[in-house]
């Protein structure tokens, strides 16, 4: 417990009316956790004074400095009125008229908060939607009393039609009827192919956590739906948590979740929880689920700390993916914490990917010799539903092409191919943008821009140059700023560019109709107006567009049935990076983009085709393309294990970035040698390797400078130990003189980019 100054919320205050006095006989002073100014050194926790006793994971309003927050009890002691010689705030009011957060959430926010270097109240209070800042204890009674009145129209937080209660008049099994949901699901799903049902009679024998490793187009997610269907149906009270990397990018997954679900239990039994959604569609969702109304949640990372208090399953698709690591504030993993989730409140776990990272592959490894073996059980379905074959890998040797050339002879001829069956194709570029810089011949000048170091992406479409990092935007100038030079030309290529290529090399070409070959390009760009996404989408599905250009947008988690050929144009930048993770994020992309073709062994069958992937390289002697055109996963992750466990890299050792950002680079750098040399004295020191502060790949952005030190540990428990120590130590350089120019600095463990 910390006890503060007036001005930070808890101390003597001039205003008496908002005290309780140790003149009362008895009274209670709270623990409440609030989200408090970061590096404010506040402490986790703020106490407060109640007339009333109030048990932990109360919602509370409560005064800090000169405003009113949210904050939640974490733990409540009774006082007599002789204890203790200070005055100390009063809390304002409770939200009690909802029930408070259990055990379980606050241990996992404790827990997250601890592990992550982050304060109690940041996390928590991040944990929560929004919207219940802003509500009084009253609005929040009258919002609660509607939603349990009304059973036949949206609540009043916001839902979608989508997300609203069902009908009463509505026939529906509810959760009293599991011999009703077992014949739904019976009626939804086709009967499980050998492999899934291994899969499944494992995970019912067995605690877990598991791996479901299995190819792309075997089948996971049905084995995700059955799984969640057999809790539902054996435990009327049960909840299962479905993440998913980015909710945008899944709208088939979202879809087949409701149309099982929604029609045996209600379309309020399934509810979203991400960022996408409005403020009072988060609230709305994250109140059935804290009420247990919602039996199944489908959410991103943030869902991870959805209130359910009777979960009993939780599902990690695509649990590789980057984007379960939040990258601002408290900087978590959510497929770790899911972990941890389903210890502390016994529910089983499943994590699921073709190509799981390193760390949970190491962790599923089985026992052999003298070693005992992972944590985790490896459920292992490599096959395709319905015997269908994984897509032929096919190398092009960019070294024997003419130079400056953008695709293939033999990939456009393979393409036309395909346009002249009816059949679709992909090409993957991660590269948005028309091209990713412009520049002067005459002098030299590029486009750089001023605030980052880093070039402005040239886009055509809109005649702008635009930073991917900060975002400033300009016109593209009529001649060279520099020397005047009107002749200034676009260097690279990035996705529209790409599109406009194709679109002039198969302009000639007809489809079987006669219509004109349909070029489509999908990326963070041609997505930005509300709806879009969802209309390409149905095009490509629709058969109306013949090939489809994208980043990794297009390469993740979409079920397009009549795609039978994939490209990658220019995937050999991460073959060299400085990041140890990047040959593991480049062949974890490459493979998922090849699972997009050839999904519906059916559909090729009549078509007379095959699947293939083609790859446009310099290099195809790496092994990670040797390794892909075999489709052969568990071949790349030991070449990469082998040589991370020489390089004591992780999983074989724990990782912690400390960053600081400030107006020039030598003040963060400087920021980060004090806070080395401060370190010296830690007691856990010698268990943890500190290397010198160096600038990042991107040093400036938004005109601030950024440095980096990198600490590393065998023991995971040495490391956080150590963290942990080093916490007070970087507060107090950051009111030192070496620290004046400093505007923010932060901790990142475990992070996914070096």
């Amino acid at each position: 417990m910390t006890t503060d100054s007036g001005d930070a919320g808890t101390g003597v205050s001039p205003a008496p009316d908002s005290h309780i006095c140790n003149t009362l006989q008895h009274f209670w002073v709270l623990d409440v956790a609030v989200q408090t100014p970061a590096h404010s050194a506040l402490g986790n926790l703020l106490s407060y004074a109640s007339t009333v006793p109030m048990p932990p994971g109360t919602l509370v309003r409560v005064p800090l400095g000169r405003r009113e927050v949210l904050g939640v009890v974490w733990a409540c002691e009774e006082r007599s009125g002789d204890e203790g010689t200070r005055e100390l705030k009063a809390v304002a009011g409770a939200l009690d008229a909802l029930s408070p957060l259990a055990e379980g959430w606050r241990d996992l926010v404790a827990f997250a908060a601890r592990y992550y270097q982050r304060s109690l109240g940041e996390v928590a209070l991040a944990a929560l939607p929004p919207q219940l800042r802003d509500l009084t204890s009253q609005q929040l009674a009258r919002r609660l009393k509607r939603r349990a009145t009304s059973a036949s129209t949206p609540v009043d937080a916001g839902l979608s039609s989508q997300d609203s209660p069902r009908g009463a008049g509505q026939a529906q099994s509810g959760p009293g009827s599991p011999d009703l949901a077992a014949e739904t699901d019976v009626a939804h799903a086709v009967e499980p192919s050998a492999e899934q049902a291994a899969a499944l009679a494992r995970f019912e024998a067995e605690t877990g956590p598991f791996l479901l490793f299995g190819s792309t187009g075997s089948g996971k997610t049905e084995v995700y739906l059955r799984a969640v269907a057999a809790l539902l149906a054996r435990d009327h009270a049960a909840q299962a948590l479905i993440m998913v990397p980015e909710i945008n990018l899944t709208p088939q997954l979202e879809a087949r979740v409701r149309d099982r679900f929604e029609a045996r239990f209600g379309a309020g039994a399934v509810v979203s929880l991400h960022s996408g959604m409005t403020n009072p569609q988060r609230l709305a969702s994250w109140l059935a689920a804290h009420a247990g109304q919602a039996r199944i949640v489908l959410g991103t990372r943030m869902a991870v700390f959805a209130s359910m208090p009777s979960l009993k399953l939780i599902v990690v698709d695509e649990e590789h993916d980057p984007s379960y690591k939040q990258q601002e504030g408290a900087r978590y993993s959510a497929r770790d914490l899911a972990v941890w989730r389903g210890q502390r409140e016994g529910a089983k776990v499943i994590l699921g990917s073709a190509t799981p990272s390193l760390e949970t592959w190491h962790h599923s490894r089985p026992a052999d010799g003298e070693d005992p073996g992972g944590r985790y059980v490896r459920l292992a379905m490599p096959g395709r539903i319905g015997d269908g074959a994984l897509p032929t890998v096919r190398g092009v040797d960019m070294n024997l092409q003419p130079p400056k050339t953008v695709l293939s002879g033999a990939l456009l001829d393979a393409i036309g191919q395909r346009i002249a069956r009816g059949e679709q194709s992909m090409v993957f570029l991660n590269r948005r943008g028309y091209a990713p810089v412009l520049a002067c011949a005459d002098c030299g000048w590029k486009s750089e821009c001023p605030h980052c170091s880093a070039y402005r992406v040239f886009h055509k479409i809109d005649r702008t140059l635009r930073c991917h990092h900060c975002g400033f935007t300009e016109r593209v100038p009529r001649a060279c700023p520099a020397c005047g030079n009107p002749d200034i030309a676009p260097v690279g290529r990035g996705t529209e560019r790409l599109e406009e290529h194709l679109g002039e090399l198969f302009a000639p070409v007809k489809r079987s109709d006669g219509s004109p070959v349909r070029i489509a390009r999908i990326d963070a760009d041609s997505t930005r107006k509300q709806g879009a996404l969802a209309q390409q989408l149905a095009e490509v599905h629709s058969g109306e567009v013949d090939v489809l250009v994208g980043t990794q947008m297009i390469a993740k988690g979409h079920d397009f049935r009549r795609v039978t050929l994939v490209a990658a144009v220019n995937p050999d930048g991460a073959l060299f990076s400085s990041d140890f993770r990047a040959p593991e994020r480049l062949f974890s992309l490459l493979m998922q983009s090849a699972g997009r073709a050839g999904r519906d062994a059916n559909y090729l069958a009549t078509q007379g085709s095959t699947a293939e992937m083609w790859i446009q390289t310099h290099h195809g002697s790496h092994p990670l393309f040797q390794a892909l055109k075999r489709h052969d996963y568990p071949a790349f992750a030991k070449q990469q294990l082998d040589e991370r466990r020489v390089a004591g890299m992780p999983p074989f050792a724990f990782q912690a970035l400390v960053r600081a950002d400030a107006r020039t680079q030598e003040t963060a750098q400087d920021f980060l040698h004090a806070a080395n040399a401060a370190a010296d004295a830690l007691p856990h020191a010698a268990q943890v390797m500190r290397y010198p502060a160096v600038p990042l790949a991107i040093q400036r952005v938004a005109n601030v400078e950024r440095a980096q030190m990198l600490v590393e540990s065998a023991s995971r428990v040495a490391l956080q130990r150590f963290l942990a120590d080093w916490q007070p130590l970087l507060h107090a350089l950051r009111r030192e003189p070496v620290g004046k120019g400093v505007i923010r600095w932060l901790v990142d463990v475990d992070p996914h980019a070096i």
